[in-house]
């Protein structure tokens, strides 16, 4: 009896708290650029510098979480439906 209820609510507790994550910060970090929002390069002597901007993320470091993507694409659904 007690591994079905862990089978259960272990992906309830998951989905939860993913869902309150994308509830109280609907964005994250972009992956590509680890949200600096541009590529870091090198010039000739190994020095950093700044180069392009990121493509991903168009500059601003920061990507829609994928949970809030489909939250707004749902509601933008309902709201269309119900006008």
């Amino acid at each position: 009896m007690a591994p079905i209820l862990l089978a259960i609510a272990l992906p309830l507790f998951v989905t939860f708290g993913y869902a309150s994550v994308c509830a109280a910060s609907p964005f994250g970090t972009c992956r590509k650029c680890n949200g600096f929002g541009f590529a870091m390069t090198t010039d000739r002597k190994g020095r950093p510098k700044r180069g392009k901007n990121c493509r991903r993320c168009k500059g601003h470091g920061k990507r829609i979480r994928v949970g809030r993507w489909l939250y707004n694409r749902a509601a933008r659904t309902y709201r269309a439906g119900t006008r």
